[in-house]
């Protein structure tokens, strides 16, 4: 589903109805890190994390997680 389908599936009030129980995040975030890059990069990570619906935070998050698990 794209970005659009998205949007206009849930602009129809009978698709803003819950379901199933809430989730909760199993495992609490912990220490902020501070991370700098330069300009170029930090757009590029922008237009990557917004490619994929993700805020920057959970995309690096991602990027992390996927890195570690290539390299053990």
């Amino acid at each position: 589903m794209t970005s659009d389908e998205e949007y206009e599936f849930y602009a129809q009030p009978e698709n803003q109805e819950p379901q199933g129980p809430a989730r909760r995040r199993t495992a609490r975030l912990s220490t902020i890190v501070p991370v700098r890059f330069p300009p170029e990069l930090l757009a590029e990570v922008r237009r990557r994390a917004e490619a994929d619906d993700r805020s920057l935070s959970s995309w690096i998050r991602r990027a992390v997680e996927h890195e570690l698990r290539d390299s053990a």
